[in-house]
């Protein structure tokens, strides 16, 4: 087990150094000058100079990103032309048109995020996988053909009209929830979750039905092989061979596409933020690009990737505790 981690930390490393590599060259080594983008259509040759010179695009390519990637691990500094702005490790940038370090504009909106990604990742499996699971048992049956029509339905609604239907019905006419606010969960823990309940379900209500669906056609194909036909014959319990057996070899492939939902979410919910008015990092990186603010950007789309390359190293852990020959691969 503890070669299984070794291996799997040294790629995930592997795959962030590759991320950061590709994201720079995409952002600050692509065919255009990523300075003149910042400073606009009325920027002349001296202020051009300027802010290439605190982009540190001035630079080598590879001093650029030798630069970038020393202040990801021990921080670095910022010649602003008046003075020396130093940014702490890990360092993603510097905005220079909010005067701040990219990480602390993301950590402040990251709360939101992770709030919205807790608690909807909870109730999407809960209803997918009771669902999926339901389905499956009563397969041919009426109630296997309303739920499949459910799920079906739910796969083609979008998060936003979920969300402004949740809010109309419970908050406009029954008035049953205020509208919804973000709050602090060190502010007010009651507050924090009942404010977040209608985006998670307006966010699960929505993904929840594809783990339906999977989780369905996973458990359908699990029950017929041989090994579920081996345990009735030795008379097992339908719900043991259910629970026991079955479940746990159908969500094998359910992890994978949680740590991909759970990964895109933390940085993807822009609808989401939208709808409810909430201040995330979607939120950030649409104004971050309306203003050409570049280190914002960048700084985003790395800590979204970063997440991603997380989950998925977590589901291989996760295999690896529900099946033993996958830390031998």
């Amino acid at each position: 087990m503890i070669r299984f981690l070794i291996r799997r930390t040294v790629s995930s490393l592997a795959l962030m150094l590759i991320l950061s590599l590709v994201v720079y060259l995409v952002f600050y080594a692509a065919p255009h000058d990523p300075a003149r983008l910042v400073c606009g259509k009325g920027c002349d040759g001296a202020r051009l100079a300027v802010v290439r010179h605190k982009l540190g695009t001035d630079l080598p390519i590879w001093q650029q990103y030798w630069q970038f990637l020393h202040g990801l691990v021990a921080g670095r500094k910022f010649d602003t032309g008046t003075d020396i702005t130093t940014c702490a490790a890990p360092c993603f940038g510097w905005s220079f048109q909010s005067d701040q370090p990219v990480l602390t504009m993301i950590t402040q909106r990251l709360p939101v995020d992770l709030s919205l990604a807790a608690g909807a990742s909870v109730l999407w499996l809960l209803l997918g996988i009771g669902t999926g699971l339901l389905a499956a048992l009563r397969r041919g049956r009426l109630s296997e053909r309303v739920l499949t029509g459910v799920t079906l339905a739910g796969v083609s609604m979008p998060v936003f009209l979920v969300g402004l239907l949740l809010m109309l019905l419970f908050c406009a006419e029954l008035r049953w929830l205020p509208f919804p606010v973000y709050v602090p969960i060190t502010q007010d823990p009651l507050a924090w979750a009942g404010n977040l309940v209608l985006p998670w379900f307006a966010l699960a209500l929505t993904l929840a039905a594809a783990y339906a669906r999977m989780s369905r056609g996973l458990l359908l194909e699990t029950l017929a092989e041989d090994h579920i036909r081996t345990a009735r014959a030795y008379g097992l319990t339908e719900r043991r061979i259910v629970v026991g057996h079955a479940l746990r070899g159908a969500l094998t492939p359910v992890i994978t596409l949680l740590a991909m939902d759970l990964g895109g979410l933390i940085g993807g919910a822009q609808l989401t933020e939208s709808v409810f008015g909430f201040d995330g990092i979607s939120r950030l990186l649409v104004d971050a690009v309306n203003q050409v603010d570049l280190p914002v950007v960048v700084g985003i789309t790395l800590v979204a990737g970063f997440f991603i390359i997380i989950a998925n190293a977590a589901a291989d852990l996760l295999y690896a505790v529900a099946d033993p020959r996958v830390r031998l691969q």
